[in-house]
């Protein structure tokens, strides 16, 4: 017969499974039935969110629309993944924009008031 709980085969006469310790009843098992489960599906990884939040570290235009539109595209083709990682991006391209623009203005301010000293 065979153990209810491992399906390991025991001998005729044992009180215990010799590879799990379960108690032996006393009908016998002809045959073990191993229980599956459903596999779990896979989410799809939001591939241009994480692109777009790489790209705003280093190309903050190209970070920008690239995390604007994965996280347009999150909710109807990827159930909402990446949307925190693509609102991320957005974030930091806008705020590496911003310093872009602040630096330019200052060295504009700079480079005009040492010219006019020549």
């Amino acid at each position: 017969m065979y153990c209810k709980k491992c399906g390991n085969f025991i001998n005729d006469g044992a009180t215990f499974c010799t590879q799990c310790g379960e108690p032996v009843s006393g009908t016998a098992t002809p045959t073990y039935t191993p229980q599956y489960q459903q596999p779990v599906a896979q989410k799809q990884t939001n591939t241009l969110a994480i692109v777009g939040f790489i790209l705003s570290f280093f190309f903050t235009l190209v970070g920008l629309i690239c995390s604007i539109i994965a996280y347009k595209n999150a909710d109807s083709q990827y159930g909402g993944n990446g949307k925190g990682l693509a609102l991320a991006g957005i974030i930091i391209s806008s705020i590496a924009m911003a310093v872009a623009v602040i630096w330019i203005i200052v060295a504009v301010a700079v480079l005009g008031t040492a010219a006019s000293f020549l």
